[in-house]
This record gives structure tokens, C-alpha cells and sequence, in this order.
């Protein structure tokens, strides 16, 4: 099960170039990563109402053509692993068949109060169970 989200690049996107800002491209994987939970069952709402927090730990992309004012593109949003207190996404952007921007993003989980916090086993047998049906 792969979450795939439909992204409009707006003028408040792009430099004055009308190309996409390169840091928007992380906004748009945050938007991947919360419509793949909710694809899972799982909402941010809850999760913080149960002391879990996810926290950006590490972050790569590959830039590899411009987003441009206008484009439709569509983001894939897929879990790639699980440890002990994170989970890591691999997020792909494209522009029809052509791939624009690839990266992943590791979540680090925590408490409330920010200190490290080991991915409940409900949570992880979520993740896993959505990240074993991707392999297929």
C-alpha cells in the first residue's frame, strides 16, 4: 500500500522563477506522511492524545528536475523501516512519468515531553503491516 497525494503548484510555491522553492518539497512530504497514517488508521490527534509525538530526525533529498508554476504532480509516500523509537518514509515526486524529487525522512518518536520514546507495539504492528503490504 503505497499513499499517493496529488500536489498544484501554486505561485506561492515557486521563486520568482516559477520554480518550486526547494523547501517546499519537505512541506509536501509532511502532507504524504499524514494522509499515509491516516491511510493506516492512524491520525496525529490520536497519536498525541496517547503521548506519542514524531519528530524529524534526519531528512535527504535528491533534486533531480524542477517543479514548476501550474504543474500537477503527484507524490508516493511509502514506510521503508521500523527501529526500536523510529520509522523512516520514502517519498517520490513526479511530474507525470518523470521524477522530480526523491527522498526519506526519519521520524524519531517521543514523549509529550521530548525524551525518546520506543514505538508502542500496537503502532509498530500498524507501520509494519502497512510497510509488508508496499512489498507486494
Amino acid at each position: 500500500m503505497k499513499h499517493t497525494l496529488p500536489i498544484r503548484i501554486y505561485y506561492e510555491d515557486t521563486d520568482c522563477g516559477g520554480v518550486v522553492y526547494y523547501a517546499n518539497y519537505l512541506k509536501y512530504f509532511e502532507r504524504g506522511r499524514t494522509e499515509f497514517l491516516r491511510d493506516c488508521g492512524l491520525t496525529l490527534n490520536e497519536l498525541m492524545k496517547e503521548g506519542i509525538y514524531f519528530v524529524v530526525v534526519h531528512a535527504e533529498l535528491d533534486y533531480l528536475l524542477p517543479g514548476r508554476y501550474g504543474d500537477l504532480l503527484t507524490l508516493d509516500t511509502c514506510v521503508t523501516g521500523t527501529g526500536p523509537a523510529s520509522v523512516t518514509f520514502r517519498h517520490e515526486i513526479r511530474r507525470g512519468e518523470e521524477l522530480l524529487v526523491r527522498g526519506s525522512v526519519k521520524l524519531a518518536t517521543v514523549s509529550g515531553e521530548m525524551r525518546p520514546l520506543r514505538l508502542p507495539p500496537s503502532l509498530r504492528e500498524i507501520l509494519s503491516g502497512c510497510m509488508e503490504e508496499r512489498a507486494e
